[in-house]
């Protein structure tokens, strides 16, 4: 084993497990994109190369020590490891046979992301508790591996090539298997983590090729870690790390956690022969810090310590962080200094916000500032002295914003505290609500609906950018939605859509939409942050307490009512995603926005419903993403979060229909939590988990309505009728008919009109059929 160090190192040094992958202008959203629409795949990777060596660039003259590679993505890093392994579906090797040409690999890559005319894509599903979605491999008993370690080693080459040190970035093996799923006809019981054994040999090979081309140390994550696992696993965990620590040629090996606490697992880690571990210290994951303290660290290895916040944008506490780092100098053999996890979960650059108010810009940290923070710090744990300016200046900063008007409404503080237990449940059981809401609505069984959001169009886009420059005055583009608002009312008529929605044209984001009317938040321009693929959003910020400045759905909803007699329905983004979609404040409990925002968006369902609105969803997809990764703070977490959403939404009469929706999760460990919301509705992503979603549901007797989505919008295929009934029938086989609904399995924001209009035709025609009793 070698380093590439070639001189004594100073006391600590910096680096990251990751940045951003888009480029400043999306770059990599608009090549990928490109590259579908019929450009060729030379671009493509013209421009990916581009961008490496950019990322690269910024690492370095910020001062970065060592660098991160093969962190970087066409459109996910679990898809890349799959393919890396060659755990490749055989649809997709059937669909797209590979041949030598560059194009046949990429189709064949992207046909497992998005699917293609004849085959669905792979499962995704949310990273951890972020709102970053990754592709589910898919393993059977007979899987073979087989590497391809080109893209980590290209990845490598190109950093050696400027003369930086480098650290290739690998999901470590149990991660891999743990984060994979049983492919459709593996034999019953198939655990993909029984492949170990099979999968282990081949990070070997992959280390020696690492070593041959240069690599001194390689980072491989196993995420998973901080989840709670058995003792069988964290045995799987020591005895593949012996394996691949006894490999003779091989870098040294830094194993990296993130997100939280690593329990029992960090004292697996410290015994074991690899040479350095990765730990956050940060948020949820501080208690490491008492943790490593109580087992004696880690001497003799490398500890590379993750003291800034790599998930939110807040200006780090530098004191506090130094203090940690200082106290971790007596644990480990050498200490260095980092994000919490990658970067990719931030946004790139504050300078790139001009509009923002300087005095809030000052407060904030996005990717480009964190690098200037690990800097700082790497040079104070020589010695405080060394920082202390900047030391005196980020103190001065978060006193600044602690006392800042901005922060704080003692109105709003007021009417969260005095929320009683009444505001918090419905009037009446759902049973005697659905009877009134069947008279009022008036809908068949297996009623069709659509989640919320339309195709956005190139026009309203344009009309967008016009209102924001000033070139499109607001009449102008009010009337640019409401006409959009009765092409979406006409269309669904036609088509035969039993509840209708206005179609959201006015909305950049489900979010943001409401963050920008809301008290209490602040939004971006070029905020970026990847949420799958070429999908980017921007989150806003939550800077003090929210409330409400004036109505901010209701005009659009009565017009879109006025449309059509058919009922419309409000829609609404829920308290929880409101914060797990957003940069949440970190000087209060979540609680405590939750309950702001919730009272909030009390106020507009209440004042939809006087409207004459009868059916308002309010969306809770991150209700799942936001549960803690370790089951002991689990229920305190689910209290708050479904009390946030009663207090939204209780207040409604019994003949007003709450719909709720979520999507891409593991819904099996809220399935409690699903039914205190006691939503008359919820309609869930089914389409790409095969309808597992009505399974739970049947087994755990769920009591109220349930609309599967059977359509998977994130792939551009457009599903035939024939294959909606099936999903259909297999549902009203295993739950209710008379409480079952028919919709796709999210927004159609992202879909075109001509697959849009296709699609919806077949879903009615499906659930005609489903309802006539044929399949």
């Amino acid at each position: 084993m070698t380093d590439q160090a070639t001189s004594q190192p100073p006391i600590s040094q910096s680096t990251v497990y990751g940045y951003p992958r888009q480029g400043e202008d999306r770059e990599l959203k608009r090549a990928v994109e490109g590259y579908w629409a019929g450009g060729t795949a030379e671009d493509l990777q013209s421009v990916a190369r581009h961008l490496r060596q950019q990322r690269l660039t910024v690492l370095r003259n910020a001062g970065i020590d060592e660098v991160p590679v093969n962190d970087f993505s066409l459109y996910d890093h679990v898809l890349d490891m799959a393919v890396m392994l060659g755990a490749i579906p055989e649809r997709h090797r059937q669909a797209v046979p590979v041949t030598d040409t560059p194009t046949s690999k990429l189709d064949r890559y992207f046909a497992m992301a998005r699917g293609t005319a004849d085959v669905a894509p792979m499962e995704m599903t949310k990273w951890f508790d972020t709102n970053y979605h990754y592709l589910v491999p898919e393993l059977r008993e007979s899987t073979e591996f087989e590497l391809d370690a080109s893209k980590p080693l290209e990845e490598l080459a190109e950093a050696r090539e400027l003369g930086l040190r480098a650290r290739p970035v690998i999901l470590g093996p149990i991660s891999f298997l743990l984060l994979s799923k049983a492919a459709s006809g593996a034999r019953q019981g198939f655990e993909p983590l029984s492949l170990v054994d099979r999968l282990a040999p081949k990070y070997g090979e992959l280390l020696q090729l690492l070593h041959d081309a240069g690599a001194g140390w390689v980072q491989l994550d196993e995420p998973v870690l901080v989840t709670d696992q058995s003792p069988q696993v964290l045995a799987q965990v020591r005895d593949v790390y012996a394996a691949l620590a006894a490999e003779q040629a091989r870098p040294k090996i830094v194993v990296a956690s993130y997100f939280e606490r690593l329990g029992d697992a960090l004292d697996v880690l410290a015994k074991s022969p690899v040479e350095g571990l990765a730990i956050d210290f940060t948020g949820p994951a501080a208690q490491n810090l008492t943790d490593l303290a109580a087992i004696g660290g880690i001497p003799g290895k490398r500890l590379i310590a993750g003291v800034i916040d790599g998930r939110n944008v807040w200006l780090a506490d530098l004191q506090t962080a130094l203090s940690a780092l200082v106290t971790l100098l007596a644990l480990a053999d050498r200490v260095d200094v980092s994000a919490s996890c990658s970067l990719l979960h931030v946004p790139l650059d504050v300078r790139l916000e001009p509009d923002l108010d300087p005095q809030v810009a000052a407060w904030l940290s996005f990717a480009r500032q964190k690098l200037d923070e690990i800097v700082t710090l790497t040079r104070g744990v020589s010695g405080k002295a060394a920082i202390a300016e900047e030391l005196e200046s980020n103190g001065a900063l978060r006193v600044i914003r602690s006392t800042s008007p901005l922060v704080r409404d003692e109105a709003v503080r007021a009417r969260a505290t005095a929320v009683g237990a009444d505001d918090l449940r419905r009037h009446s059981p759902y049973a005697q609500r659905a009877e009134q809401q069947r008279r009022r609505l008036g809908l068949p069984t297996l009623p069709t609906t659509t989640i919320g959001s339309y195709p956005q169009t190139a026009d309203i886009r344009k009309a967008r950018a016009g209102l924001r420059k000033g070139t499109v005055t607001p009449e102008q583009y009010a009337e640019t939605m409401r006409e959009e608002i009765r092409k979406v009312i006409g269309l669904q008529e036609e088509i035969g859509l039993d509840v209708l929605v206005h179609g959201e044209p006015e909305r950049n984001d489900m979010v943001q939409y409401f963050a920008e009317q809301l008290n209490g938040y602040v939004a971006t321009v070029n905020g970026w942050v990847q949420s799958y693929g070429s999908r980017y959003v921007r989150p806003p910020i939550i800077l003090g307490d929210v409330s409400r400045r004036q109505p901010m759905t209701v005009e659009w909803g009565k017009y879109a009512q006025s449309l059509t007699s058919r009922p419309v329905k409000g829609m609404l983004t829920g308290p929880v995603t409101m914060l797990a979609w957003s940069f949440v404040r970190d000087d209060q409990p979540q609680s405590e926005t939750a309950r702001q925002v919730g009272l909030a968006l009390r106020e507009e369902v209440l004042d939809l419903e006087s409207a004459g609105i009868g059916v308002i969803q309010v969306d809770e997809p991150a209700l799942r993403e936001t549960l803690p990764l370790r089951k002991e703070s689990r229920p305190s977490y689910l209290r708050w979060a479904v009390d946030s959403f009663l207090l939204a939404t209780a207040g409604v009469r019994d003949q007003t229909q709450i719909h709720t929706h979520m999507c891409y999760a593991d819904f099996e460990d809220i399935l409690g939590a699903i039914v205190e919301l006691d939503a008359d509705v919820i309609s869930l992503e089914a389409a790409r988990s095969q309808m597992e979603i009505v399974d739970e549901l049947a087994s755990a007797q769920y009591p109220n309505e349930v609309g599967p989505g059977v359509w998977d919008i994130h792939s551009p295929r457009v599903p035939s009728a024939a294959e909606l009934t099936e999903r259909l029938a297999s549902a009203v086989a295993k739950f209710p008919s008379d409480r079952l609904w028919a919709n796709p399995d999210c927004g159609l924001k992202t879909r075109g009109y001509g697959e849009v209009r296709e699609t919806l035709a077949n879903l009615v025609a499906a659930a005609q059929k489903v309802r006539a009793g044929g399949q």
